[in-house]
């Protein structure tokens, strides 16, 4: 019956309920996009369809007695007189965009099958409203993996059809155990190559009602449709000059378990000018032969979805001193601590059990200085036996119930081939380094655990991952390449810029409408100025670069790089690479965040 016209899902409740449901929807607006609220015994909706019938003009309802499924009925008619004291509300309905999908070559998997599509209650809460509250439902279509990101912004282009996927990858992250059994609808079959795509549904007004449970109230069937007189909008011509900026495009961020993630093109271009402005070498390295592009992007993503981060760093350059540690990384660390704690995410530093006190005053020390707000855990780790990793890592050893969703590493000492530990002029120095690397290995096999590295030579932990290139092209490659890689290997001129880079990359997605949206599935907020002014403050700055050094001076800790960035050696002197550096990267990212907002 559709011939290229908006659908809509349909709820019938009583008066008396109305203003809830209205506020419900308000506060809902990726499940419940609401497209007309009757007066109560209007069962026309002009702005929607000339001359329509709500009792009739559905292929079949649902009736519901006290919250309970009472039957399923064709026309509403024999209920005239309840209808009298009752409000329809029509909601957007994502059929209104398979068309669109169709003809951007896109397979509709429950087309091409005939069947309707699947539907599953999640264990996302909406947002309450009122008498209102319930699990979120969501429609699931097997998409090609080569056309996510057509898909995402076919969609994006209609968010009174539910918008752009909420979810992209792993069912059981929304809930789903068992894709092959759907509340609602029919089972539908994936090709091989397909990945699930999940978007909000409008059947989450009839878990509404099942919450509510009023004495009667009306829905129509999953899938027998109100369909307006209004052309579908995303079944128009594409525009000629489309905004790239501002469309949707996806990432892989995990495979196990599989996960995509979304950003806007604009946000997207942003973070790689920020890997483009990090990749400088100022020591002459040649550190371009181990750069990837879009590391420091799906790092920042998979950051962005974290929960809680475990920190690590420290590389013990001068062997011969007390101590040994170089200043390069700390102030990296501390930036993306800084950033991630802002953004309300748990922040946890693992260090070397002979630097553990200094490490304590140093994040003390730059609490008071006001370089970080408030200060995180310090902690450290020795390999006791074959299960020491993944009980440091996992609540009571259980793979299923991780501490940490992501684990960084930023000029940290890599475990090399031979399992010794090498500065760059291949002097070994194994005895001042803990085994941190058996976290990142352990985590390999831990799903739920993604993990990166941040590095400026090749022989820092995680960058095993390009331990090919560092062999073949860097100083002593063969001896010093790390052997341990990470999921993501952020490359850059000095690690520390890594770590800012990481931090810049996050605030940059915080405020990245399309990325928030698909964050949070479509159930919260946009965020406040208040918040937003918070995150701007809690990013890297000149200031606090300086600050950073002088308490690692007071602490003892020498630069590592006097001679490729002249730097004095008792680190108060800040080279103009640096303060450039950072002024670039923050002109990047809140000129970027000034336009958008």
């Amino acid at each position: 019956m559709d011939s290229g016209y908006l659908q809509a899902n349909v709820v019938i409740l009583p008066s008396s309920l109305a203003d809830d449901f209205e506020a419900f929807c308000r506060a809902n607006p990726a499940p419940l996009p609401l497209l007309h609220r009757s007066p109560p015994g209007d069962w026309g909706c002009p702005p929607l369809a000339n001359q329509a019938d709500i009792r009739t003009d559905c292929p079949q309802y649902t009736v519901y007695e006290g919250g309970v499924l009472a039957c399923r009925v064709s026309s509403l008619q024999p209920y005239a007189l309840q209808l009298q004291q009752m409000v329809s509300f029509y909601l957007g309905c994502s059929f209104s965009f398979e068309r669109s999908l169709q003809a951007a070559g896109v397979p509709v998997r429950n087309i091409q099958q005939h069947r309707n599509v699947s539907m599953y209650r999640t264990s996302l809460l909406c947002a309450g409203g009122g008498a209102f509250q319930c699990p979120l439902v969501v429609t699931m279509r097997p998409v090609p993996a080569d056309k996510l990101d057509l898909v995402a912004q076919c969609t994006h282009l209609t968010p009174q059809a539910h918008g752009a996927p909420i979810h992209i990858g792993e069912p059981a992250l929304l809930g789903i155990q068992d894709v092959s059994k759907p509340a609602y609808g029919d089972s539908v079959e994936a090709e091989p190559g397909d990945v699930t795509v999940f978007w909000a549904c409008g059947i989450t007004g009839v878990e509404a009602v099942l919450s509510c449970k009023p004495s009667l109230a009306f829905t129509h069937s999953p899938g027998s449709m109100f369909i307006t007189d209004l052309p579908d909008p995303s079944s128009s011509d594409p525009p000629t000059t489309p905004q790239l900026d501002q469309s949707p495009l996806t990432f892989l961020i995990s495979q196990q378990p599989l996960l995509y993630s979304m950003a806007a093109g604009a946000a997207v271009q942003r973070i790689r000018t920020l890997e483009r402005l990090i990749g400088e070498d100022p020591g002459l390295r040649g550190i371009q032969v181990l750069f990837n592009q879009d590391e420091l992007l799906r790092s920042c993503l998979s950051l962005s979805h974290s929960s809680s981060v475990l920190i690590t760093t420290g590389f013990p350059t001068h062997h011969t001193l007390n101590p040994p540690d170089e200043t390069d990384g700390p102030p990296g660390a501390i930036a993306m601590a800084a950033t991630l704690l802002a953004l309300g995410k748990q922040v946890t530093m693992v260090t070397d059990q002979r630097a553990l006190d200094m490490n304590e005053a140093i994040v003390e020390e730059a609490v008071r200085r006001g370089v970080i707000k408030t200060a995180f855990p310090l902690v450290t780790f020795q390999n006791t036996g074959p299960e020491s990793a993944i009980h440091f890592l996992c609540h009571d050893g259980d793979p299923t119930r991780p501490r940490y969703d992501h684990l960084v590493a930023i000029e940290r000492s890599g475990r090399a081939a031979d399992g010794n530990y090498y500065n760059m002029r291949g002097i070994n120095i194994k005895h001042l380094v803990d085994p941190v690397d058996d976290l990142f290995i352990a985590a390999s096999n831990i799903p739920g655990i993604i993990t990166t590295g941040i590095g400026d030579g090749g022989n820092e932990l995680g960058m095993g991952k390009v331990k090919e290139a560092v062999r073949a092209h860097m100083p002593n490659g063969p001896l010093i390449a790390c052997d341990v890689d990470a999921d993501f290997a952020i490359t850059a001129g000095v690690s520390n810029w890594g770590g800012y880079a990481v931090a810049h990359g996050l605030y940059i997605l915080s405020l990245c409408p399309i990325h928030q949206r698909y964050l949070h599935k479509g159930l919260e907020p946009t965020p406040s100025p208040t918040h937003t002014q918070g995150l701007e403050s809690s990013l890297p700055s000149v200031a606090k670069e300086e600050e950073m050094l002088a308490i690692l001076v007071k602490f003892g800790v020498r630069s590592g790089k006097t001679a490729t960035l002249g730097m004095e050696v008792d680190g108060l002197t800040f080279h103009p690479t640096h303060s450039d550096l950072i002024a670039r990267l923050r002109d990047c990212t809140l000129t970027h965040t000034k336009t958008q907002t």
